[in-house]
């Protein structure tokens, strides 16, 4: 059987971390913001974690690491 390829969306999208977390970025936060204000803008700069229940799914299509 051959290797498991990686999912390019899911790549570009999500990390993982040494301890299995899976980070991702905030969305809304690549065009458009000329009518967004500075302080959404700041706030958004802010990644985070997925919660447990939904980062299975994309360790699935991280086979990689």
């Amino acid at each position: 059987m051959g290797k498991m390829k990686t999912h390019s969306a899911t790549a570009k999208r999500f990390r993982l971390t040494k301890s299995g977390k899976v980070k991702h970025m905030g969305q809304y936060r690549r065009h458009n913001l000329g009518h967004k204000s500075s302080k959404r803008k700041r706030q958004l700069r802010k990644g985070g974690y997925l919660s447990e229940s939904v980062a299975p799914i994309v360790r699935t299509l991280l086979p990689n690491g």
